[in-house]
């Protein structure tokens, strides 16, 4: 029996390939609630969890470009000292966030300061990385 378009609620764990756990619903408590197939999810887990049953567990690898997509170098901006303000605040390392055209916040990580520039890369932090979960399905609601 297919979730698609159903409701559901999962515990997980992500790690990365070398064990490094990223997120957990387990240490928050709380199953992670999402619509089935409705694209609120990376597509690799919707994937996963569509034809689970309640109380099942399973664990997936789910390849980049099936998680946040391949790193774009496209994302990697540039941007001359004198358009950054408070520069000298800016350290390598830091999370600012650009605003899309339309206003909304994009986070990026300051990849490089010099006098001259600053370099972010806007590209979600586990973009280009193959993923892992431990998934158990929780509840469905019809």
């Amino acid at each position: 029996m297919s979730n698609q378009g159903k409701k559901v609620k999962t515990h997980y764990r992500g790690t990365l390939d070398d064990g490094t756990q990223f997120d957990s619903s387990y240490d928050r408590g709380e199953p992670l609630e999402f619509t089935c197939g409705a694209g609120q999810m990376i597509k690799g887990f919707d994937a996963a969890v569509i034809d689970m049953q309640v109380g099942e567990k399973k664990s997936v690898h789910i390849p980049a470009a099936d998680a946040y997509g391949e790193h774009n170098p496209e994302m990697v901006l540039t941007f001359p000292a004198e358009q950054v303000p408070n520069i000298e605040q800016i350290e390598k390392g830091m999370k600012l966030f650009l605003s899309t055209p339309s206003g909304m916040p994009v986070p990026a990580v300051v990849i490089d300061v010099t006098s001259e520039a600053v370099t972010l890369d806007a590209n979600h932090e586990l973009a280009g990385k193959d993923l892992n979960f431990d998934i158990e399905l929780v509840e469905v609601e019809d």
